[in-house]
């Protein structure tokens, strides 16, 4: 079930992957491997995260979430410093998206959870409001399900008092299809939320799908595709929001995909398709 309390105003957001062609940095930190990195630094980085708040903000836009892995440090001090360049500028930290990490892996899920948990941690640490987490990447099994259902109920129980609130994704294999994500995030009780993603779902059903969990979606992740010479798919985009709509979601509409020729240009784009709708 749903948090029926649980409403935000209609608002635009962007996700640090959407300003990655900026960033160009991916950080150290992966489970079993804390040294190593999600992708290859190729190159300068053009843009600082601690830059990132007041160049949202120049474009009218006050939400982020943050991908773990573009977090150049977890010290204090600078978890201070980010927290600050935020709230100079009125920027709210959504979710900070834990993009790594199995629950449900064969081998290491008991050292996952931990790392994940240590992710969770650092969200509360820089004031956010939400923590995604990839609910397993293994197939839906009745015992993988299970695990994941155990691992986030204990994590829900973790942050219990503490503000934050997890949300998992229909992401990778562990959630394939409305039949399986909607009685798994059911049997939670409403205790994790759902982050919603235009883009992670394909094929004939793609919208069939989507329109059956939408009545879940707290937090959407808006991906908008982009062709030859950055031009949108404007056709997909907008059908997925009317989907969302439908479905009365009020939470921030989070742009994660950018033209890297063009990046700031093409978030201006998807925000004033976004606004057109509201």
């Amino acid at each position: 079930m749903t948090n029926p309390n649980y409403k935000t105003p209609l608002r635009v957001s962007v996700s640090s992957w959407a300003l990655h062609p900026l960033l160009n940095r991916a950080y150290p930190g992966r489970p079993g491997d804390p040294d190593g990195t999600m992708f290859e630094n190729k190159g300068d980085a053009p843009l600082t995260l601690l830059e990132v708040p007041a160049h949202l903000a120049k474009l009218g836009i006050h939400t982020m979430e943050l991908c773990h892995f573009h977090l150049p440090s977890r010290d204090d001090s600078y978890l201070a410093e980010f927290q600050e360049a935020l709230k100079s500028v009125d920027v709210e930290l959504w979710s900070l998206l834990i993009d790594e990490g199995d629950l449900v892996h064969p081998e290491h899920h008991a050292r996952d959870f931990e790392w994940v948990k240590e992710w969770v941690d650092t969200a509360t640490a820089l004031g956010a409001k939400h923590a995604r987490i990839i609910a397993g990447k293994q197939p839906p099994t009745p015992q993988n399900l299970a695990l994941s259902r155990d691992a986030l109920s204990h994590l829900a129980d973790y942050v219990e008092g503490s503000g934050l609130r997890l949300f998992t994704e229909n992401w990778f294999a562990l959630l394939p299809t409305a039949e399986v994500l909607n009685p798994f995030l059911e049997s939670l009780e409403g205790r994790i939320g759902l982050c919603f993603d235009f883009g992670n779902w394909s094929g004939d059903s793609k919208y069939e799908e989507l329109t059956k969990i939408a009545h879940l979606a707290e937090s959407c992740h808006a991906k908008c595709f982009f062709g030859e010479n950055a031009v949108p798919n404007r056709d997909d985009f907008l059908r997925c929001i009317e989907i969302t709509r439908h479905a009365d979601f009020s939470g921030p509409y989070t742009l994660v995909a950018a033209d890297a020729g063009d990046v700031w240009g093409t978030i201006a784009v998807q925000r004033d398709l976004l606004l057109s709708t509201f």
